[in-house]
């Protein structure tokens, strides 16, 4: 299974990726193996994930949220969050 996921960084900012283990990858953020944006915004937290069959399908959806102002990212994460999201 492929993931599309957003962490929070610890000055607040988003960051979305992809990834095959969301639970590995937020390690590794936080022990700065993450991506280069995030080794300087420790720590980050896990604030939204999406399941996907396939890479491509996880790639095309980040690339998607990506263009997404904040506050639609930030109102995607709370839906997440309360349970609407839709897999």
């Amino acid at each position: 299974m492929h993931y599309t996921y957003m962490v929070k960084c610890g000055d607040g900012t988003l960051y979305t990726g992809y990834t095959t283990d969301v639970l590995r990858r937020t390690k590794e953020h936080n022990r700065g193996k993450g991506a280069r944006y995030t080794r300087s915004r420790l720590p980050v937290e896990l604030v939204y994930y999406e399941l996907h069959d396939t890479k491509t399908d996880a790639m095309r959806r980040e690339y998607d949220l990506k263009q997404l102002t904040r506050v639609e990212k930030l109102k995607l994460i709370e839906e997440f969050h309360r349970g609407e999201k839709k897999e």
